[in-house]
């Protein structure tokens, strides 16, 4: 719920603080248990393709992107909830694609230019998010280029998009209480 009556920078330092460290512990844990998960889980594809998950997966993040925006609209604090919103969505959308990339790979070795483990597919990952491009792992097969092909669109969204989308509702938020 809005609390309009108290404005954040009205609160004394020490609630700030609290409010701030709760949030970011609680968006720590999150990002925690989604990684966690993606390294423990068992996967195995059942006849699927990896693609077909990687549609789901893409979806998943989209609900929970559509959540945190009507969450951060109704927020108290809205800049904390939106900071807490990418830091959470942010590690799904990432283990989404290396779990997709793992399942390619685990599927046909002959994916990548070497095999991948986990480990490997989430580095890959990252290295694609971020634009390094190492070149020690390249996607080899049609599919292989077409995924990192709509990961690297799909990176850019996030963070333009996205995180335009998310600080626009915080803001707007904030206005509508003037």
């Amino acid at each position: 719920m809005k609390d309009a009556a108290v404005d954040y920078r009205q609160l004394p330092r020490r609630t700030r603080r609290r409010l701030v460290t709760v949030a970011l512990l609680r968006s720590l844990l999150v990002s925690a248990v989604i990684v966690a998960g993606y390294f423990v889980l068992p996967m195995r594809l059942d006849g699927s393709e990896p693609v077909a998950g990687l549609v789901l997966g893409l979806f998943v993040v989209g609900l929970v992107l559509g959540w945190q925006i009507a969450a951060i609209s109704r927020a108290s604090y809205p800049r904390i909830r939106a900071v807490g919103a990418m830091a959470t969505s942010l590690p799904l959308f990432l283990v989404v694609f290396a779990t997709t990339y793992y399942l390619m790979a685990d599927t046909e070795p002959s994916t990548f230019s070497e095999p991948l483990n986990r480990l490997d597919a989430a580095y890959f990952t990252v290295t694609v998010f971020a634009t390094v491009g190492f070149g020690d792992i390249a996607p080899v097969s049609g599919a292989a280029r077409t995924v990192t092909t709509i990961q690297m669109v799909a990176d850019v969204i996030l963070v333009g998009l996205v995180a335009r989308v998310v600080l626009g509702v915080a803001n707007q938020n904030l206005d509508s209480r003037k």
